[in-house]
């Protein structure tokens, strides 16, 4: 055969799993290859904990891999959605939009392609939601921590999320809305604030609330003919008519911004970057939060911390996290970077009732470093595990894979009868094949 000879008429003779064992082994010897195929297995499998793998693999690096992986996680959930799946995809879209919002706070470029998926995940999400509703109170939490808390993006629409929202969740927006207007003066809060008031009369319907809200902007341009196009949908035509001709005679005077003064932010500032940690950062939250400049000093800290979690502060930046009552951002910190053994179980256990998929892994390492130990409580302790991974498999739709991990995991620890026997004892199906030798260890 000569070396430009075509092998496809040769390969269409081999089976799947020959064929599937051979493509395996070159993919392990090129990365290139190996990356398209992970890229194919997210967009066509319609495999959700392989986009959620992808998401735990996809590191910013500057060459576009990342914006690709996160790409191909976007393409799967669309293609589920446009399908019609019956699956719960609103967790692996939010998980998009947050790992995503991370990246570009972190790198501060909100603008290019991977700004262009941030917004597509947003979109993706609010479908997903309206496919299948999480908690609406939950839904609403979200939406108010990524407003008032968040870097600027993403962008919520609240009319993309209202059908999830629902009752519950528009109140309890409205509830946190409506206490902010009341205890905040000028500021970034109360600047959130007037502008989820404004798209809460929209979703609601409530045409003089909105144009209430409207007419007590500046005027402009674009806010007049908001105003009237408000008016006009309503039925509203003299009104409409009347403000469009009061509309000519407005001016624009916008107040020039006010110099900020030294005050106690600036100073634990200074204290934080002197040394960046989780004390320090607790004082900064405390001083900026009472000076409404909070969001802004969070995303320069955190930028900061983050610099020091590649270097090893892992842990640090997500005990941080944790402090904030941030647990996702935690989770994804500890995945990014890495983190020791025992913050890594610590945010498991806080994340395996909603997200059983991510933690198993980390589960499974902590089987492994109990069996180590050699001792009974050790066993007696992996086999709870156990327990708790069968019923994380059977969640997350992947109870086959717990089989088999298990038939393994017996298999290689087959002469431990101590550890075999807390196993049975915990009420798991051993493998037909397993045989206790009458030595114990």
């Amino acid at each position: 055969m000569s070396p430009h000879s075509d092998l496809r008429p040769y390969l269409r003779t081999l089976d799947a799993e020959t064929l599937a064992d051979l493509l395996h082994a070159q993919a392990e010897r090129d990365p290139e290859l190996r990356h398209s195929l992970e890229l194919r297995a997210a967009t066509q499998s319609g495999d959700v904990s392989e986009a959620h793998r992808l998401l735990d693999t996809a590191v910013p690096d500057g060459n576009g891999e990342y914006t690709a992986k996160v790409g191909a996680v976007l393409d799967t959930l669309q293609r589920m959605l446009d399908a019609g799946s019956r699956a719960d995809l609103a967790p692996l879209a939010r998980r998009t939009v947050d790992d995503i919002s991370e990246v570009l706070e972190q790198s501060g470029d909100h603008g290019g392609d991977l700004g262009d998926r941030l917004d597509r995940a947003v979109e993706l999400y609010a479908r997903a939601c309206a496919a299948r509703p999480p908690d609406p109170e939950k839904l609403a939490d979200w939406i108010l921590e990524v407003e008032f808390d968040g870097p600027g993006r993403p962008a919520i629409d609240l009319a993309d999320f209202a059908a999830a929202l629902g009752e519950p969740g528009l109140r309890r927006i409205k509830s946190t809305v409506d206490d902010v207007l009341a205890a905040s003066g000028p500021g970034h809060r109360r600047d959130v604030a007037e502008g989820l008031r404004e798209q809460l009369a929209e979703v609601l319907g409530d045409v003089d609330e909105l144009v209430a809200i409207l007419s007590a902007k500046p005027p402009r341009r674009d806010v007049s003919l908001k105003i009237v196009r408000v008016l006009r949908a309503a039925g509203r035509h003299s009104e409409a008519i009347a403000h469009a001709a009061r509309a000519l005679t407005h001016d624009k005077n916008p107040k020039p911004p006010e110099p900020e003064p030294e005050d106690e932010t600036s100073r634990r500032r200074r204290e934080f970057d002197a040394e960046p940690g989780r004390e320090t950062y607790a004082a900064l939250r405390e001083a900026a939060t009472a000076d409404g400049k909070w969001p802004a000093q969070r995303r320069a800290a955190l930028a900061c911390l983050r610099e020091r979690a590649a270097d090893g502060g892992a842990d640090e930046l997500a005990r941080v996290l944790l402090d904030d009552g941030r647990p996702d951002e935690a989770w994804r910190a500890c995945v990014r970077f890495g983190a020791t053994p025992e913050l890594k179980l610590e945010l498991a256990e806080l994340r395996a009732a909603e997200h059983p998929a991510e933690t198993i892994p980390v589960f499974r390492e902590h089987v492994d470093e109990l069996i180590e130990r050699k001792d009974p409580q050790a066993y007696q302790e992996a086999a709870r595990r156990l327990k708790l991974l069968r019923g994380l498999h059977k969640r997350a739709e992947t109870p086959d894979e717990f089989t088999a991990y298990l038939g393994s995991l017996v298999e290689t620890h087959r002469r431990k009868t101590r550890l075999i026997t807390e196993i049975r004892t915990a009420r798991i199906a051993l493998p037909k094949a397993v045989t206790s030798p009458r030595t114990p260890r």
